[in-house]
């Protein structure tokens, strides 16, 4: 599948409307493009049971996982509460992204103007943590 930033993000904006945010009411889509050029979406889960939940990076990559996808070469996050706003991922996903990308990976992320900012995860996650092989 061939994805332009702005379709990977309509698809990211998309799922955010299904996110289960009842605790924070701040919704994150996540959309992914595997090495298979599949697309894989996800969203945020909250849970009473704090810290229990799944930030919408996290379910795209589950999903990633689930459908025979091994890495990521592009992804899109959108965020917000009751209206669109930057949304980096956090440190968590930052670092659950390192484990499926390469420094080169693309993390595109929709602005309040509806302009795309894209970063590589490299300038996203400086020095990230990678097992060795």
């Amino acid at each position: 599948m061939t994805c332009t930033d702005a379709n990977l993000i309509e698809h990211a904006a998309s799922v955010r409307e299904r996110a289960y945010a009842p605790y924070s009411n701040f919704k994150v889509g996540a959309a992914i493009i595997d090495d298979k050029g599949n697309l894989h979406i996800g969203c945020n889960v909250e849970n009473a049971a704090y810290p229990i939940g799944n930030c919408a990076e996290i379910s795209a990559i589950a999903s990633m996982i689930a459908s025979g996808g091994s890495e990521i070469r592009k992804i899109a996050v959108v965020g917000g509460g009751e209206t669109i706003e930057p949304c980096m991922p956090c440190g968590g996903c930052r670092q659950a992204i390192a484990e499926f990308s390469d420094d080169n990976t693309v993390v595109v992320i929709k602005n309040t103007d509806g302009s795309a900012s894209s970063l590589t995860l490299n300038e996203l996650l400086p020095h990230g943590f990678r097992l060795k092989s």
